[in-house]
């Protein structure tokens, strides 16, 4: 297994425990909320389909302006080398405010969300097939609160992201 599958597959390991999670939540419990300034598990799990997206998305852009000669080719970045928990530590507060793009805003049934996301990693695989070992190292698209990233540290991003929801996402069903 090469680092790309080998990133994707984490990914999708990040993904099923996240869906697994709230796997046997009813459509009313997932509506819930602790406090209005708490999202429920419908809008986490619609910010995890908007923000991983837009994440897949605008890597396969970026890869490919970069291959037609349409933006620099760099490696250079003050995250260089660092892993994906390394910069967020660095670069993020303790409770950052949601990038725009990522914010839940349809609302509907968690059913419809749970199939959104669990069909982004067919979208993923086909990003990794078009990946190249050699092009993981090359800036991405840089993050809207973390800056500058690579595209393994965006691979990365993504596992980490979900993760940090499942984490979040336990904590709810432990107040229910």
């Amino acid at each position: 297994m090469n680092t790309i599958q080998k990133l994707v597959q984490e990914v999708s390991t990040a993904r099923k425990l996240y869906l697994e999670q709230i796997k046997n939540v009813s459509e009313a419990q997932a509506k819930w909320k602790p406090d209005p300034e708490v999202w429920s598990l419908i809008e986490i799990t619609e910010h995890l389909f908007w923000a991983e997206q837009g994440g897949i998305f605008g890597m396969w852009k970026t890869l490919h302006a970069i291959r037609n000669g349409e933006m620099v080719l760099t490696y250079e970045s003050p995250h260089q080398g660092m892993s994906i928990e390394q910069v967020i530590e660095l670069t993020w507060e303790s409770k950052e405010k949601v990038p725009a793009v990522a914010v839940p805003r349809l609302g509907g049934p968690l059913s419809f969300w749970k199939t959104s996301l669990r069909s982004l990693q067919e979208v993923l695989h086909g990003f990794g097939d078009d990946l190249q070992e050699t092009e993981l190292r090359i800036q991405s698209q840089p993050h809207p609160i973390s800056g500058p990233l690579d595209f393994h540290q965006r691979l990365e991003f993504l596992r980490f992201h979900l993760n940090r929801h499942t984490d979040q996402v336990s904590q709810l069903l432990g107040k229910m």
